[in-house]
């Protein structure tokens, strides 16, 4: 394997407590990970399936890092949980799934057990009623 340059993980730095002219709100953790994506810190989780899925990917790009979702799920699956990482913005889902105070109870849940959900606003015509 050719190595591309040094790197250093978290384990091979120690900082001595000290006085610094660095002041915390200074430190900039940012790295580029590709062209086109930038980490506002380094953390890129492992794409194993003990460890990424939708779950972590999302607490990590809330903290500036990125989760890779792993292989061992099919096609389909691996777009569902990048579906659910990409919806997830701040805390707040956006193009929620949503239903109708008609929906059935059944319908509800087979719809919660698909996009791994556990609630829907429920919305009559463009108002939500519960």
């Amino acid at each position: 394997m050719r190595l591309l340059g040094k790197a250093l993980t978290f384990d091979d730095v120690l900082l001595v407590p000290a006085f610094s002219q660095v002041l915390p709100r200074d430190t900039d953790l940012s790295t580029p990970l590709s062209r086109n994506i930038r980490l506002n810190l380094p953390l890129v989780s492992a794409a194993m399936d003990t460890v990424t899925e939708a779950r972590l990917a999302i607490a990590l790009a809330q903290e500036g890092g990125i989760g890779i979702v792993h292989k061992n799920l099919s096609p389909k699956q691996q777009a569902a949980e990048v579906a659910r990482v990409k919806r997830y913005e701040s805390g707040v889902l956006r193009d929620p799934i949503t239903v109708t105070p008609d929906t059935p109870v059944r319908a509800v849940m087979e719809l919660s057990r698909q996009h791994g959900v556990s609630g829907f606003p429920v919305l009559q015509g463009k108002t939500v009623v519960g």
